[in-house]
């Protein structure tokens, strides 16, 4: 039996109705594409470890002595957010930076980078070319924000150089008071020489601070 015409065309235009088209097909094909993206990234950020932490320092030769005294020659260079260049300014860890680098010595670029870096040695055993790291400016925060090179020799009062946003706002030397005590976190020891035996970086902490 024959179905009349308007019939014939009504069925048809209900059949291309439900039917999917191209377009729907491709975006579900762009979605589930996106979801596996996504899925990869997640997993490779999973398996990501930082190589600043687990990788020994080659101090290249270069003695603590050498460090420090280049280091004081950039005292009054002005303080400048984020460079590490000496015509614009530094910021702390872009001071510090300048003056590993000068010597071809490699280390983390931002002071937060120390914060589980290994080598670390008492306060009191603190010695020229040892580092100093500090928290933020901001009150109640545990986190590390500013780093300094000491410069002070055995037996002397505690001091250390740095380029700081503060009063002196550059490079300077400044004595470990008691604003930067409140802001303690930990000695860092580059120089193995600056110690009774050589150490390595890759050492586990063996205590938190």
């Amino acid at each position: 039996m024959h179905l009349p015409v308007a019939f014939q065309i009504l069925f048809l235009a209900l059949l291309s109705f439900f039917k999917p088209g191209k377009s729907d097909l491709k975006i579900n094909a762009k979605h589930h594409k996106t979801s596996n993206i996504l899925k990869t990234r997640k997993h490779a950020h999973v398996h990501y470890r930082s190589a600043s932490a687990d990788t020994a320092i080659s101090t290249e030769g270069t003695t603590p002595d050498e460090l420090v005294t280049f280091a004081k020659t950039l005292k009054g260079i002005r303080y400048r957010f984020g460079s590490t260049n000496p015509e614009k300014g530094f910021d702390c860890s872009g001071f510090v930076n300048y003056v590993f680098n000068h010597f071809g010595i490699a280390i983390p670029r931002s002071s937060t980078d120390f914060s589980s870096f290994r080598g670390l040695t008492d306060l009191k055993d603190a010695k020229f070319g040892d580092l100093i790291l500090f928290t933020g400016t901001k009150k109640h925060t545990k986190r590390a924000g500013h780093i300094g090179i000491i410069v002070s020799l055995p037996g002397e009062p505690l001091s250390f150089i740095h380029s700081t946003s503060g009063a002196a706002n550059g490079v300077t030397e400044t004595a470990l008071n008691d604003y930067y005590l409140g802001r303690y976190i930990k000695t860092i020891r580059i120089f193995s020489e600056n110690n009774d035996k050589p150490i390595d970086n890759t050492e586990l902490e063996t205590e938190s601070r």
